[in-house]
């Protein structure tokens, strides 16, 4: 399982970087690919640096495309590359995972339409799914998340999504998930 994520300066560090984390515990591959420059500042200030632009990426060698939330998806939603990326996983039927501001994008191309999903709830508009108010919610290929402290449900909810349920409770073990 090889996953996709691309962010531009003020990216959510706690959505992006724990989902990173806990994806490359389960031993799922995910790269993150800039859009712009090899060093980003996210919206706290935190520094991730030597990343590749995406122009870079195979995106047909990816089953995920995972997209982080904070103020970056302004800059996302606005770069016609990113949107075509974004088009070409969901017409492959590949999973698309999205957090906090980020599934809004999905919603403004069509994307929840008929879907279950959740979002940072003052970004939820008619999408034409079912919002759900829930830390995470899945639909078939589709993984949402509602925000930041909704990290770490995203992405146990997106390791059981991509490779089961038996990986996702490893994790939780191994990082003290269940307080025994």
């Amino acid at each position: 399982m090889k996953v996709l994520t691309i962010l531009t300066n003020g990216f959510e560090e706690i959505e992006a970087l724990t989902t990173v984390d806990l994806l490359r515990r389960a031993g799922i591959t995910i790269e993150i690919f800039s859009l712009h420059t090899s060093s980003l500042i996210g919206a706290h200030n935190i520094v991730i640096s030597d990343l590749k632009n995406f122009h870079e990426a195979d995106i047909d060698n990816y089953d995920c495309l995972f997209i982080a939330g904070g103020p970056q998806y302004q800059e996302l939603e606005a770069s016609k590359e990113f949107l075509t990326i974004v088009n070409h996983f969901a017409g492959l039927n590949k999973f698309i995972a999205a957090i906090c501001a980020a599934p809004t994008i999905l919603g403004h191309l069509g994307l929840l339409k008929g879907k279950k999903y959740t979002c940072f709830n003052s970004m939820n508009e008619d999408f034409g799914g079912e919002y759900i108010d829930h830390y995470a919610v899945n639909d078939g290929k589709l993984v949402t998340g509602k925000g930041p402290m909704a990290s770490i449900e995203f992405a146990l909810l997106l390791i059981e999504t991509l490779v089961g349920k038996d990986s996702t409770e490893v994790i939780k073990n191994s990082t003290f998930y269940y307080n025994k």
